[in-house]
């Protein structure tokens, strides 16, 4: 169960020290969050996410989808372990170093019972305050995506399309959420 360890001081380079035994440790907004491997379904969702979102990126040349472990730091002394995150594409001519991210144009989270809290809270918080244009919170239980910009105080809630435009003149990339959500969850 994803939890917080509040009782210390945490930092950037104390959490990068810690021993990899498979948890995902995160430090956001001076908190550490500590969640399990992930799920199989979990994996199944973004895994038919990064199908569909990097053959657009590719096509558009707008950036690069990744996925954590990633260690990025958006101008804080943080870890942040987006599960998927576009770098915008001149951003990714340079990138040697995770600290290199400077700007993402995505982030994507598939939330779970352990982490869904942290996803909604404490995540979707830092990510508006650093100005990231979407966060996407993916709900395979309820079969929907929240979507999230800097300026939102409640989310656009999606179940039937999910429709990205990422630059004005760009094609939009258009995900059909029930056949989405039907090939990930049955």
């Amino acid at each position: 169960m994803g939890m917080p360890h509040a009782a210390e001081k945490w930092t950037a380079a104390r959490v990068r020290a810690l021993p990899d035994d498979g948890r995902r440790y995160e430090l956001v907004s001076g908190e550490l969050l500590v969640t399990p491997a992930p799920r199989p379904r979990h994996q199944l969702a973004l895994a038919a996410l990064y199908d569909r979102l990097a053959p657009y990126l590719a096509e558009t040349g707008l950036g690069r989808l990744l996925w954590s472990p990633a260690d990025l730091a958006l101008g804080e002394d943080e870890v942040l372990q987006p599960d998927l995150f576009v770098v915008p594409g001149r951003e990714t001519q340079s990138l040697r170093a995770w600290t290199d991210v400077t700007a993402l144009l995505l982030v994507i989270e598939v939330v779970s019972p352990s982490t869904a809290h942290y996803d909604r809270q404490l995540k979707r918080l830092r990510y508006q305050r650093a100005g990231v244009p979407e966060y996407w919170i993916v709900d395979p239980d309820a079969r929907i995506i929240e979507r999230w910009r800097p300026a939102d105080t409640r989310p656009e809630v999606l179940s039937e399309v999910m429709e990205w435009i990422p630059k004005s003149g760009v094609a939009p990339l258009q995900l059909d959420l029930k056949v989405f959500f039907a090939a990930i969850c049955e």
